[in-house]
């Protein structure tokens, strides 16, 4: 099967794209929402340029999805047809793990474009500290770029996402991977990546 990814950057959308490639899927293109205005990320405010550099170093074109709040799911639809005739996908796959809402989106998406969902980190909410082991013990290396201030401490912005990490957000009220925004990511690391820094 052929997939395009649902891409942040981030340590879930990093982390599907290992699960897609063991389960044998191939992605053949990673897709990245980006504000028409700012030129930035959606969820993470990243700067294209690192975007750009990370697929680079997976080896996996990224397409750019210029967009505002009000035609975000039209774009996306458009975008996803596009790619279905460009690269002749069947399947669009998310990071996303334990939303009903988010996966409700998702679907409704890939229904329209006429291409198949794929949740690999589809998970219950009380296995998502599973997920983060697993991402630190697979020796992705991570960094926190954003923090929801009012959920965890604003200097946590720079920290890397390991055992550490693990055991001090274990002790917060908040989900382990940040599924609320609680905390974004960028993977500069790890199995995913066939070229070096």
């Amino acid at each position: 099967m052929k997939v395009a990814l649902s891409f942040s950057g981030g340590k879930d959308s990093c982390l599907a794209l290992y699960r897609l490639e063991q389960q044998g899927y191939h992605v053949v293109s990673l897709i990245t929402t980006i504000w028409k205005e700012k030129q930035e990320t959606v969820a993470h405010g990243e700067k294209l340029e690192r975007i750009k550099k990370q697929a680079e170093r997976i080896g996996i074109p990224v397409h750019f999805i210029e967009t505002d709040f009000a035609g975000y799911t039209e774009d996306f639809v458009r975008t996803l047809k596009d790619l279905k005739t460009k690269y002749e996908i069947d399947s669009v796959a998310f990071g996303d793990i334990y939303l009903e809402g988010h996966r409700e989106w998702g679907e409704q998406v890939a229904e329209k474009a006429d291409v198949a969902p794929i949740y690999p980190l589809w998970t219950e909410k009380h296995k998502v500290l599973d997920l983060l082991r697993e991402f630190v013990a697979l020796k992705f290396q991570a960094r926190v770029i954003k923090v929801d201030n009012t959920k965890l401490p604003e200097n946590w912005v720079g920290r890397l996402v390991d055992e550490s990490f693990i055991a001090d957000i274990s002790g917060k009220d908040v989900c382990p991977l940040g599924e609320s925004g609680e905390y974004h990511t960028t993977v500069f690391d790890g199995p995913i990546f066939r070229k070096q820094v």
